[in-house]
């Protein structure tokens, strides 16, 4: 099982819009490729909030090959539309995990 985890440092004037897009939105067309069988998002507690809150997003796929295909045919549009929405206001760091 691989974990696709996205960290995301969202700012405070636009965390609700982005929330209720993440989830309303963004994450349902995800899904909605077929690669990932489940997804999940999160908010990280006891962290300083001054620069804006820290969510994290995780995707699970059954095999490397889902998550290497999304990345080759869908990332680069999913990260356009995100900036085109939210431009500055936020920052991601991804990583990618298998589940031993």
């Amino acid at each position: 099982m691989i974990i696709y985890n996205v960290t995301l440092k969202v700012d405070t004037d636009i965390s609700d819009a982005w929330m209720e897009w993440m989830k309303a939105t963004h994450m349902p067309a995800l899904m909605g490729t077929g690669l990932f069988i489940d997804c999940r998002l999160c908010r990280l507690l006891e962290q300083d909030e001054a620069d804006g809150l820290t969510f994290i997003a995780q995707y699970s796929c059954e095999e490397i090959g889902h998550y290497n295909r999304y990345i080759d045919e869908y990332a680069e549009g999913f990260r356009a539309e995100s900036f085109k929405l939210f431009g500055s206001k936020f920052i991601a760091f991804r990583t990618l995990m298998e589940i031993v």
